[in-house]
């Protein structure tokens, strides 16, 4: 029982444990490729096991071994026509497991079983499949950075084999778990390793949105990426298509890269694609044109889809003398500039579309505004009118490069005036480490404009050919979208005569809509055009949020979500092997922006990344359990706490519920228990606030604390004097004193103080223990009742407050306006001159008591 959050947080933090100093691009060929070929060894024994009529308890590699013993080459051949390999028992994963647990393991072997693997698949019909998949120049496991020495290289090689032993990789691939793991760690290596990462992946939320982009088209039966990289494109355009769209899908891509090209084909396999819908090349796009037609030779293969994120502005890409003949490039008429092959990669792509495909790529801003041969083609494209879309994204989102980038969407089925989409989604974005990132709700939003062609100020704009003419075919974004600049232009009459503009007020959308009335009654005429505040802006702030439309709004938005949290709730119970989590998660993520899209003034992707937050952290773990085990099995499941020790050494304690936290079982069944130890918590803080008071007003040189307690503060090596008393120093003291005295009282109550402190610390330490324990046993026995109250809170104990705030936020941020404003014109240009008067008269005043000796 494991999920695929958990599988690939194993996994990164073992490779990171065990790569040392390996440069992180070198060693994700080695991880990767042995996790695939533990893969392709688990394959071999599941279709062995299904072909003899095995079951799940039967020793399948014991049977297979033996079963090969007595039939060899049969076996192999009913293996080969099923999955086009086989791996014999001597070359399987299984058998360097069995060889390390013997101590008689050896490198050579685990080398000579990838040579033989490839061997083996040479005179199949399906060879090339699997061809190259583990080539010397990929995964040399001589290779002196996996150790100086056999020695060290076997005891990393085998560490590095010993993360995938217990993962049954086929069972993974059939939920997808071990292509997304798989993904996440190609994804983890390319932020490792910096600018080298550009040539094999591609940002999952650059990749979501042109996915989601490129899925808008109706149908979708083929697919083609000319640089492929990892593949991550490709795959992410799968997720995004239904069960059967998937199984008729064509994925076309070629990649230069050798070992770029075999992890493309690795992660596919990986992703459950069929072998026979995989075409990928190893070769150079632009060189030489692929794939063709042989029928129609002046055509190529034209794809319904086609995504890429090519290298950016590559120098002296012609280098083969291609022609503005060439079928690829006639469309522009000239040929791209030999300095800069973006709009090269472009071109290609746009040959190999459909008529009613759709084309997403990534290029740098420069593409939409540079002149010459670049200029030129930018115009034919307009002219032809095949540029659907341009979409600014936001700077640092790439492992390589931190420039801003630009998606292009292309089609060649556009009417002929219709204009051209322009999106600036540049400044949506939050800070994670180095990066810049987009969250669910930027990328939503950008889909839903695409899909919508909806003008937003400051946001998007659809431009009309005239304006693009006018523009000179220039396509920087600037032009047709203008950054909404919210500060408010400053009055000049308002600053000499006072009052806030009508105007300023009038401009207030959401409380002139929602709280009119509230909003007319806070101002009087203070002239013609000019209002000023009658109460204290709390009280207008407490009238507006205590108002009846905005009461009556909340309880509708209330009743709402309620009824969206019961209809998923209900969802979330069934679940089990046989539903689609991912498809539940489309769901609810759309479903909540029509929800709140009905009240109007709520931003309605502030929503959705509640719930986006929501599924992230904690659903999408909490699903993939429940998927295996059912709804009341998985809350009654508990796991083993594992916690690191010194020296390395991890041991168990305690347990963890699987899915449901062990504070919330303590707060919801232990109450009483929970609320004495809060007792005693706030206890020691009081108490430790007296310390300290003590404490400082001892160091306080001749006060009556510093001379009777002075000497009981401890003292460092040195004789600094700390922050705390010596209790032992103290008890002596007392016996120095007279009882009843100021002295011995003082002594006393901090001797008091500091025993009372102790023990409350240990009865706190004691009862959390026994808390613990009692959560421990109590998972297990957890009725259907307290599991449905526990997960319901975990889940959704938090959104209907959160919704209800985005009700708040507009509201405030239009009375942060009316503050500000009113705080602008509160100073007259009158009462400047009474202030400047004022203080001359004061000066005046001095200057005429100063006596000159």
């Amino acid at each position: 029982m494991i999920t695929s959050e958990e599988i690939k947080s194993r996994l990164w933090s073992g490779a990171n444990e065990l790569r040392g100093s390996m440069d992180a691009t070198r060693y994700k060929d080695y991880m990767l490729g042995l996790m695939f070929y533990k893969f392709l060894s688990d394959k071999t024994l599941k279709e062995f096991a299904i072909a003899c009529g095995l079951s799940a308890t039967d020793n399948w590699y014991d049977e297979y071994c033996n079963a090969y013993l007595e039939y060899g080459q049969s076996i192999e051949d009913m293996i080969q026509n099923m999955v086009g390999y086989c791996i014999r028992p001597e070359y399987l994963y299984h058998t360097w497991i069995k060889d390390m647990n013997s101590g008689h393991f050896e490198v050579q072997k685990v080398m000579d079983s990838l040579n033989q693997f490839e061997r083996s698949i040479s005179v199949t019909s399906r060879a090339n499949d699997f061809q190259g998949l583990f080539a010397n120049s990929t995964l040399d496991l001589s290779d002196t950075s996996l150790g100086s020495n056999l020695n060290e290289r076997s005891k990393n090689i085998q560490a590095l084999i010993r993360l995938f032993e217990d993962l049954d990789m086929v069972s993974l691939q059939d939920g997808d778990v071990l292509g997304d793991a798989y993904e996440y760690l190609i994804g983890q290596f390319a932020m490792e390793s910096g600018k080298k990462a550009g040539e094999f992946y591609t940002p999952r939320q650059v990749s979501e949105v042109m996915a989601q982009i490129v899925t808008t088209n109706d149908t979708i039966k083929s697919i083609y990426d000319p640089t492929v990289g990892s593949g991550s494109l490709l795959l992410t355009v799968k997720q995004h298509l239904t069960k059967e769209e998937q199984k008729k899908l064509e994925y076309y891509g070629q990649e230069k890269n050798t070992a770029t090209y075999n992890l493309t084909r690795m992660n596919l396999l990986l992703h459950g694609v069929e072998p026979n819908k995989m075409n990928i090349k190893n070769g150079d796009t632009l060189s030489q044109d692929w794939p063709e037609d042989p029928e129609r030779p002046n055509e190529g293969v034209q794809f319904d889809a086609v995504v890429m994120n090519p290298p950016y502005s590559i120098k002296n890409w012609n280098r083969y003398g291609l022609k503005p003949s060439d079928p690829r490039f006639e469309i522009a008429g000239v040929l791209p500039p030999d300095s800069k092959g973006d709009f090269a990669f472009l071109l290609h792509g746009l040959y190999h579309l459909s008529i009613k495909g759709l084309m997403a790529i990534v290029l740098p801003h420069g593409v939409l505004f540079r002149g010459a041969a670049e200029g030129e083609i930018r115009k034919r494209l307009i002219e032809k009118n095949q540029i659907d879309a341009v979409i600014g994204l936001p700077n640092n989102l790439f492992t390589n490069t931190g420039i801003p980038v630009c998606i292009i969407i292309l089609k060649k089925n556009r009417e002929l005036n219709e204009p051209i989409l322009f999106i600036d989604a540049s400044r949506n974005f939050v800070k994670e480490g180095k990066q810049n990132v987009l969250q669910e709700k930027d990328i939503a939003k950008i889909v839903d404009v695409y899909k919508n062609r909806t003008e937003e100020k400051g946001y998007s704009h659809l431009a009309s050919r005239q304006e693009l003419i006018e523009n000179e075919y220039n396509m920087n974004i600037p032009r047709y979208v203008e950054a909404s600049d919210e500060e408010i232009p400053h009055d000049v009459d308002a600053h000499l005569y006072g009052g806030i503009p009508e105007k300023n007020i009038q401009s207030l959308k959401v409380l002139n809509e929602t709280v009119q009335d509230i909003l007319n009654k806070a101002f009087i005429e203070k002239r013609p055009g000019y209002l000023e505040l009658n109460q204290p802006l709390e009280e207008l702030s407490e009238n507006i949020f205590s108002s009846r439309a905005i009461q009556e709004k909340s309880q509708k938005i209330k009743a709402t979500i309620e009824n969206y949290i019961q209809c998923y709730w209900t969802k979330l119970h069934q679940l089990n092997y046989k539903n689609n989590v991912s498809m539940i998660k489309a769901s609810m993520l759309e479903d909540i922006k029509k929800c709140l899209d009905e009240f109007g003034q709520i931003d309605i992707y502030e929503g959705y990344q509640i719930i986006a937050e929501m599924w992230k952290n904690a659903l999408m773990h909490d699903a993939e359990l429940i998927e295996q085990l059912g709804f009341y099995q998985a809350g009654r499941t508990r796991e083993p706490n594992i916690v690191s020790k010194k020296g390395k050494e991890k041991i168990q304690d305690g347990w963890n519920g699987a899915i449901i936290p062990n504070n919330l079982i303590a707060d919801y069944c232990y109450e009483r228990e929970q609320e004495r130890i809060t007792a005693l918590k706030s206890r020691l803080l009081d108490i430790e606030s007296e310390l300290s008071e003590l404490v400082e007003n001892a160091k306080v040189e001749d006060s009556e604390e510093n001379i009777i307690l002075g000497d009981f503060l401890k003292r460092n090596n040195e004789g600094e004097i700390q922050d705390s008393f010596d209790s032992k120093l103290i008890t002596a003291g007392m016996k120095e004193v007279t009882k009843g005295s100021d002295e011995y009282n003082l002594l006393k109550n901090v001797s008091n103080l500091l025993k009372e402190k102790t023990s409350i610390g240990k009865e706190i330490k004691l009862k959390e223990q026994e808390v613990k324990e009692l959560v421990w046993n109590r998972i297990e026995n957890l009725s259907d009742e307290e599991v449905d109250e526990l997960l319901y809170q975990k889940w959704f104990g938090s959104v209907i407050e959160k919704v209800l705030l985005l009700v708040e936020k507009p509201l405030k941020k239009e009375i942060a306006v009316i503050d500000e404003l009113n705080k602008r014109y509160s100073d007259t240009l009158d009462d400047i001159d009474d202030e400047i008067l004022k203080l001359e008269q004061e000066f005046e005043k001095l200057m005429s008591e100063l006596v000159v000796l």
